[in-house]
């Protein structure tokens, strides 16, 4: 068993993107510090998407000019569609995303298009993303259950996961976006995504909205998986996803895959640190469920 896990920290895109007050660039910038120190390998950290879509993100041009120097972090950005990948590329960015969900109503909900529509716009950012020798990753998002459609059949997400491969995504990231798969479905899932692609291909993201998403993690581990979206303190949901909870917090992963026997290179210590910063910019209380134990050692 590989010991080593990557953790892609999505706080500063997932985590912030709902958020109602406005956080500027330089305090965006002072979360990522914060990241960075504490040896997070991975950090997704803006988005080029429509600003009148998403206000929060309309800084992603500037945000990535200033973005700290660091050989030993890969950062990444979402780009919806070609124009978001020109932005990105212009800003400097190596690391794309794209965001493909599973089902009609949620793709006509979050970008106006039907399945087919999206999934040839992400095939086509994908593709021209490697024709500019950036690296490219597709979420396949609610790929086990869509607000609005209900359960998503596993052959579909497969066949999703299929097609963003053909298009040359270097990794497929199975989302369960609003927090409702089991371990069950995730380790079958998973698993067979695994088979196809081999484990350095496949990550997950989890939501924690019934409480199962360290459950989700393990059963990914077990599935082979090495590579997890987190987000600091439990930030995150989905603006087009009614219901969706936060993303599983990044010092929950962090502490449950250390205490399992794996290693992340993730000082929990400089963590609690970017949590204090990240309650401190967007007005709440922050933590997952370690957040109890975390603050007695504080």
């Amino acid at each position: 068993m590989t010991q080593a896990v990557i953790i892609n920290e999505v706080g500063a895109r997932d985590g912030l993107q709902n958020q109602h007050a406005r956080i500027d660039v330089d305090a965006k910038l002072e979360l990522i510090t914060a990241f960075v120190a504490a040896g997070l390998p991975a950090i997704e950290a803006t988005s080029f998407v429509s600003p009148k879509a998403v206000p929060q993100m309309a800084d992603a041009d500037v945000l990535c000019s200033r973005l700290p120097a660091s050989g030993k972090v890969q950062y990444s950005a979402l780009t919806p569609n070609l124009r978001g990948l020109e932005r990105a590329r212009a800003a400097g960015m190596r690391e794309i995303a794209v965001v493909l969900s599973a089902t009609d109503t949620m793709n006509l909900r979050n970008i106006n298009m039907d399945l087919a529509a999206s999934t040839a716009v992400c095939s086509e950012t994908i593709r021209m993303a490697k024709e500019y020798g950036m690296r490219g990753k597709a979420y396949v998002a609610v790929a086990f259950e869509c607000p609005y459609e209900g359960q998503v059949p596993a052959p579909r997400v497969l066949e999703l996961c299929e097609a963003m491969i053909t298009a040359g995504a270097d990794e497929i990231v199975i989302a369960d976006t609003i927090g409702a798969a089991n371990p069950a479905q995730v380790k079958t899932l998973v698993g067979e995504c695994v088979r196809r692609y081999g484990a350095q291909r496949v990550s997950a993201h989890f939501h924690d909205t019934r409480g199962f998403a360290l459950a989700n993690v393990w059963a990914s581990l077990e599935a082979g998986v090495r590579k997890f979206d987190t987000s600091i303190g439990g930030l995150g949901g989905c603006p087009f996803a009614p219901g969706a909870a936060g993303n599983v917090a990044t010092e929950d992963v962090v502490l449950f895959v250390e205490q399992c026997g794996l290693t992340t290179g993730v000082d929990i210590v400089k963590l609690r640190l970017a949590v204090k910063i990240a309650e401190r910019l967007v007005g709440q209380a922050l933590g997952g469920r370690t957040s109890r134990w975390l603050r007695s050692r504080d």
